[in-house]
């Protein structure tokens, strides 16, 4: 069987189920669908996103989740709002928004959850 026709299920981790609540709910606006003493379960369009619920967190040094956005601009201001605070890397050439532009074209900005996993915007 192959996994090309079944769901994806992502994976994020916080050491705190109240300040991840407040964030991917609040904040990013996802819809909490379970609430659980394993996990927060959220509907990301469709994706589950499950964040653990773990005793210690070890924040990769990459991107853990992104989402394609039509508008990376106008998504980066929205969430400053929210006081999302964007990453910015030594030279990597990001724009006043924190924005990279990759060879493709794609352009990439990175902020992180209360946690230190580090998330991104996209716009192809």
């Amino acid at each position: 069987m192959s996994l090309a026709k079944q769901k994806l299920v992502a994976f994020a981790a916080t050491s705190s189920a109240a300040r991840a609540r407040r964030f991917y709910r609040d904040t990013l606006g996802l819809r909490l669908i379970d609430d659980n003493p394993f996990a927060l379960v959220f509907d990301a369009k469709g994706t589950m996103l499950r964040v653990q619920l773990v005793q210690d967190v070890s924040a990769p040094r990459y991107t853990v989740l992104g989402w394609q956005v039509k508008d990376i601009e106008a998504t980066i201001k929205a969430l400053k709002k929210k006081r999302v605070k964007f990453n910015r890397y030594p030279g990597m050439g990001q724009d006043a928004l924190g924005i990279w532009t990759s060879p493709s074209g794609a352009r990439i900005a990175w902020f992180s959850d209360p946690d230190g996993n580090t998330l991104s915007l996209t716009e192809f």
